[in-house]
């Protein structure tokens, strides 16, 4: 990649691959984030999420294929870059014998223009438990720490592995509003979460990874194409037998099955979420793969 690159893309990524000997983790992934947009990385277990987000954080060495963030190459990314990311891991190590205010202030003294202790401590949410020793908190509240920390050095790139695992239903939705607060604001994110109704309120695009590879990407409302958001219609005939029909007009198929008897048992009308198609992708991928491998007979 050249070395200057325009000021609308925060993150590019061509071909990256990641070998552990014969093992392959990543295995030619491609894809750019815009500056302010928020970018949600899906996929099941051990696809490659993290390694990508590894990658792009600097804290692992690719194979080959190339990257920039900021900017920058990763693996060879300074200081001064360093401060320009705000990063949420799965798991942490911070220091259980310091209090959440006493954490959060260390944190900021490392940044030229941090937030301030007490606004951060209310954006998670851990106004009751700011003197209280982080070895004593929740797993719950102990994440929104780690999310604070991400935050408070005020990021151009906030990365979030995981970042609502232990989560209440309550501090899911205040978390998601200190993400749009974020967004607002003009941070670029990148998100990896397993609930895909997170990813569909508070991502503007997203890609889907497979066995290390991606295997779609697009805007939230289009990700899997246009037949994968078909609707279904779905009833029980009169021998009590499941039935269900795609149907781009599903009002219509509706009418046509109540004008030929009674109304059917079980009858309603299913719009893929962006679960829906995510699963079918999945499902899609390892079908394939399953396929590509199976020795010939």
């Amino acid at each position: 990649m050249a070395e200057t690159r325009g000021t609308d893309t925060v993150v590019e990524v061509r071909d990256l691959r990641k070998s552990y000997g014969a093992f392959t983790a990543l295995d030619g992934v491609s894809f750019d984030i815009a500056r302010g947009e928020t970018f949600a990385l899906l996929g099941p277990n051990g696809a490659g999420k993290s390694t990508t987000i590894e990658i792009l954080e600097g804290y692992r060495a690719r194979s080959g294929g190339e990257a920039r963030v900021l900017g920058v190459d990763p693996q060879h990314g300074g200081v001064e870059w360093k401060a320009r990311l705000g990063i949420v891991l799965q798991n942490t190590g911070e220091t259980g014998n310091v209090t959440v205010r006493e954490q959060l202030a260390h944190f900021a003294g490392m940044y030229a223009n941090p937030r301030g202790v007490d606004e951060v401590i209310r954006m998670v949410g851990l106004e009751r438990q700011e003197k209280t020793l982080i070895r004593r908190l929740s797993g719950g509240q102990r994440r929104r720490v780690d999310v604070a920390l991400g935050v408070i050095g005020r990021p151009e790139l906030l990365f979030l592995d995981e970042p609502t695992t232990g989560f209440d239903p309550e501090a899911r939705r205040s978390f998601w509003e200190l993400i749009r607060l974020l967004k607002s604001e003009g941070t670029s994110i990148l998100l990896t979460t397993h609930y895909l109704d997170e990813a569909a309120q508070l991502s503007d695009r997203a890609g889907v990874i497979a066995g290390g590879r991606l295997i779609d990407i697009g805007r939230i409302d289009e990700i899997g194409g246009a037949e994968a958001r078909v609707p279904i219609v779905r009833w029980t005939d009169a021998d009590g037998i499941p039935r269900e029909q795609r149907t781009a007009r599903p009002g219509e198929f509706v009418a046509r099955l109540l004008a030929d008897g009674p109304e059917p048992g079980g009858l309603e009308i299913v719009r893929p979420s962006l679960e829906d198609v995510y699963l079918t992708l999945v499902a899609q991928h390892s079908t394939t793969t399953s396929l590509e491998t199976e020795p010939v007979r």
